[in-house]
């Protein structure tokens, strides 16, 4: 590979970092052409990229951005994995593999310029997606105001039962 394709791929690795919510470093060692297609169209199905780099080229990517801190992790053969949306979609993905196939490691990832190491990834795939959390916020969003409003509609609901109790006590005196 010449030097100028080189300066392309580094180029283009820093660029997509720079703009993805989590980079995920991964060790493919053993894995067949057929497995790594199959990972390959699972991640494709979440939106996340995939690619197999040399660690020069990688560290090269990684410096001067949140991806930085991956640096010492770049040993053996790497795959990065990176999302610009969802950052738990690669993790959820990433780990179920990871499971299925005791060759597949997660060495690292980079979230917001910290450092995950394999349990946080894992940790991170246990959460909900994107749009449960949306869901579960927007749930209790709608469910606080709508217990208000029944609250405030019991009040005069009540205050009425209390003038009614009133009125048939005062009849009750005035007919006694």
């Amino acid at each position: 590979m010449n030097l100028e394709k080189k300066q392309q791929i580094v180029d283009e690795l820093k660029e997509n970092f720079s703009k993805s919510k989590i980079v995920i470093l991964t060790d493919f060692t053993g894995l067949d052409v057929a497995t790594m297609n199959s990972l390959r169209r699972q991640l494709r199905n979440v939106n996340v990229e995939y690619k197999v780099v040399k660690n020069s080229l990688l560290a090269r990517a990684a410096e001067n951005n949140d991806v930085a801190v991956i640096k010492d992790k770049l040993k053996e053969a790497s795959a990065v994995a990176y999302s610009y949306d969802d950052p738990v979609a690669p993790a959820k993905v990433l780990s179920a593999f990871a499971k299925d196939n005791e060759k597949f490691k997660i060495k690292a990832g980079v979230l917001q310029g910290k450092l995950l190491d394999s349990d946080a990834i894992v940790a991170l795939s246990l959460l909900p997606s994107r749009e449960a959390l949306l869901g579960q916020l927007l749930s209790v969003m709608t469910g606080v105001p709508t217990a208000f409003v029944r609250a405030l509609s019991n009040i005069p609901q009540k205050f009425l039962y209390v003038l009614t109790a009133l009125k048939e006590q005062k009849e009750k005196a005035i007919t006694e």
